[in-house]
């Protein structure tokens, strides 16, 4: 059976452009236009009624686009605030996993416009994530977690700035001298900001930004583990470490572990992340708990206020989070005491 994919493969074109074409958009390019209804033709095309059906309950149905679903936790509860939201308002999700990849991302966003859903909810994967099929379709998008530079969606983030400050001011205010930061991809805005706000309360405190106790990794947990094992290995390794996500600290934990140091008496370690088990490990780890529940829930509400027939300009929601304190950045103070 000839589907779109094979229209648009013999037509040279996205599927996104096919979809256009069979729903008459008018911003399509007529010789683009004669190239696939040739194709289809060719190839003796023939939608399926049921597939237009659901394309045609446009605003029953909303693509929810996110960067890393190993993320576990914070995705999660992202994805529940969206659905709770969705299904009390009567609509339903899909869920697409990018894995950071803006090929990947960019034909699930093929596949939103092929599928002329109602709405899109995406984590963008980077800066040069495009978001021009979304807006040529009329399909209205919320950015969640991260931003885009110049766009003009709505967008529900997280304040990173004042978290990744507030952490790091923590542990300054404990008398931990040589704070490394291990962030994410610069390239992202949640990376960019944390190491900004790691920045941040360097400065307030008074103290230069130590290019040799920052570390760029990938948001995953070997990236975090070679990342420690590069700070322990230098000749003044540092006394504590911000670690911009949950799952770059288990890495780090492990590069800990493996070196045969304690937490906080060799190291103390602060996590941006506040996951169910943070609290269980020994000693307990502090970390900046987000509201991913509410990050979830206002990126729906803004999506379902466009469907209502919402025309201003963006919007940006910012969420703030908390500081949880545990006994992983005990201040130094009442380390030495229990060592007496």
């Amino acid at each position: 059976m000839t589907t779109i994919v094979d229209v648009a493969r013999a037509a040279g074109v996205s599927t996104a452009t096919v979809s256009r074409v069979l729903n008459n958009h008018p911003q399509v390019d007529p010789r683009l236009a004669a190239t696939v209804l040739q194709a289809v033709k060719d190839l003796g095309y023939r939608p399926s009624r049921v597939a237009r059906s659901l394309r045609t309950r446009r605003n029953r149905v909303w693509a929810l686009i996110i960067s890393d679903i190993r993320t576990g936790y914070f995705f999660g509860a992202v994805v529940r605030g969206v659905e709770d939201v969705a299904y009390e308002a009567g609509y339903s999700l899909f869920l697409c996993n990018t894995d950071e990849d803006l090929a990947k991302e960019a034909s699930y966003i093929e596949l939103a416009v092929a599928e002329n859903v109602g709405g899109v909810i995406l984590t963008p994967s980077g800066p040069r994530t495009d978001l021009s099929p979304l807006v040529d379709f009329g399909i209205p998008v919320v950015l969640a977690d991260r931003t885009l530079p110049g766009q003009q969606a709505d967008s529900v983030v997280v304040d990173n700035v004042s978290g990744a400050c507030e952490a790091v001011t923590h542990l300054l205010a404990g008398g931990y001298k040589h704070v490394a930061c291990i962030t994410g991809p610069l390239t992202t805005t949640t990376g960019y900001q944390r190491h900004v706000g790691y920045g941040k309360a360097l400065k307030e405190a008074g103290i230069p930004l130590d290019d040799s106790l920052v570390r760029v990794a990938d948001f995953r947990e070997l990236g975090g583990q070679l990342a420690m094992q590069e700070l322990l290995d230098q000749v003044e390794r540092p006394d504590a470490v911000f670690v911009t996500n949950h799952l770059m600290t288990i890495g780090v934990l492990q590069a800990i572990a493996d070196a045969k140091l304690a937490i906080p008496s060799d190291i103390a370690v602060v996590s941006f992340d506040d996951m169910p088990w943070s609290s269980l490990l020994q000693p307990p780890l502090t970390a900046v708990a987000q509201p991913a529940y509410d990050l979830g829930v206002e990126s729906a509400r803004l999506l379902l206020s466009r469907l209502e027939g919402y025309k201003g300009a963006a919007r940006m929601v910012t969420l703030s989070p908390t500081l949880q304190v545990r006994g992983s950045s005990l201040p130094k103070s009442r380390v030495a005491a229990r060592h007496r």
